[in-house]
């Protein structure tokens, strides 16, 4: 019988003595002795299984038998099969691929002395250098054997800076080699993020946060209470934002790329239960998706039923570039109140969003950095309104908040 056959019979057999002798399900009626054994037991067995899937998924890569239904990789395969998170599915071939190189790590994970957890951080230092692993293998799995998992990772990071010690001095174009980027969409929508820059392209990439960290200090000052790795991922968002404004971006598909939302008619008008989406990380609230069209290209699109395209409209800006240089000329920065981000940073805000009847002019419109765009639609946020023409802001308690010079 396979052995994975065998770890399978036994997970089965093992699940009908758990769950009782003729009592399905009364796992809480169990002592603790027997519950704490029972899950001892099946936790192997889980680990067992996974070393036995792993290999079957390296070998479906390496047979490619996932071009049989026209996908391009067995990432694609998995995800679409299975209904795996894009994310998990890459990271299941990724580690799949590395243990037929990792002998030593795949026989301590058979025979039981490495979690999958443990696996998964020696993986990623292999992934660092291949070679260097290959002969400090037996050390780093002996390590994996006998330390906690937050130990395992500080000897995998200092193992890491070892062979880049080692490597610096391999000359510019060895570390270029090694430059990689990868971006992925996980839990919620969030985009995880993680890679490794040459110098000089890490360089660049510095220079570039740095230039908007210190412009936002200038412009906050103490006010901001930000962690700094937030405000690092808000200025990468700003550096993106701003380099796709700019108009010597080159098109793809005949159009400049730019942030994409498909909204509902319902969502504009502000009903809850509409959907929106972005194209890349997904559906997105209602608030979100007012926001971002207070200041966009609009493309209209009738249905006639589900999938069924009726009419599309051409693409026209709300706020055209001759009443956004109006607004821009009149207010100069960010007009919330001690707010100085540069007209380059905002958004032409409608005070009465467009899709509520409110006129596309420069007396409804009012520019408003990122940050404080998001806080004025978002639900329980700041209230906005226009009195004699000129912009009042109220707190969520609904308190008058006072206009103050910028710092």
């Amino acid at each position: 019988m396979d052995p994975a056959d065998v770890v399978a019979v036994h997970v089965v057999d093992r699940r009908r003595h758990v769950r009782g002798r003729g009592q399905p399900d009364r796992v809480l009626d169990q002592p603790d002795a027997r519950i704490e054994e029972d899950f001892a037991e099946l936790q192997r067995a889980v680990e067992q299984l996974e070393v036995e899937r792993l290999q079957r998924l390296a070998e479906i890569e390496r047979r490619r038998l996932f071009e049989r239904d026209g996908h391009l990789s067995a990432a694609s395969w998995l995800a679409t099969t299975f209904k795996v998170a894009w994310g998990s599915a890459r990271e299941h071939v990724r580690v799949a691929r590395a243990l037929e190189e990792m002998p030593q790590t795949r026989r301590a994970l058979e025979e039981g002395d490495l979690s999958m957890s443990a696996v998964r951080v020696l993986v990623s230092a292999r992934d660092a250098d291949p070679k260097p692993f290959h002969r400090c293998e037996t050390e780093l799995v002996e390590a994996a054997r006998i330390h906690s998992m937050q130990n395992l990772q500080r000897v995998a990071a200092y193992w890491r800076q070892a062979v880049e010690r080692e490597r610096a001095t391999e000359g510019e174009e060895k570390l270029r080699e090694r430059r990689r980027l990868h971006a992925s969409v996980s839990f919620l929508g969030m985009v995880r993020v993680d890679g490794d820059l040459d110098p000089e392209t890490g360089e660049t990439l510095l220079t570039a946060l740095r230039a908007v960290l210190d412009g936002e200090a200038r412009s906050r000052g103490a006010d901001d209470d930000r962690t700094p790795a937030q405000r690092r991922a808000d200025a990468l968002g700003e550096i993106c934002r701003q380099w796709l404004d700019s108009a010597e971006r080159p098109n793809v598909a005949g159009e400049r790329p730019h942030v994409t939302v498909t909204v509902d008619a319902d969502a504009l008008r502000g009903a809850p239960a509409a959907t929106s989406e972005l194209d890349h990380t997904g559906p997105v609230d209602t608030e979100t998706a007012r926001r971002l069209a207070c200041d966009a290209s609009i493309t209209r699109v009738v249905m006639a039923g589900a999938s069924e395209p009726l009419d599309v409209g051409r693409r026209t800006p709300v706020v055209s570039p001759a009443i956004r240089r109006v607004v821009v000329i009149r207010d100069r920065h960010c007009r919330f109140p001690g707010c100085d981000r540069p007209h380059t940073w905002c958004d032409a805000h409608h005070v009465v969003h467009w899709a509520d009847g409110g006129p596309t002019a420069p007396a409804n419109l009012l520019l408003l950095c990122r940050r404080h765009h998001r806080m004025v639609h978002g639900r329980g946020g700041f209230r906005l309104e226009l009195s004699e023409g000129r912009p009042v802001f109220r707190r969520p308690d609904g308190s008058l908040l006072k206009d103050r010079a910028p710092p």
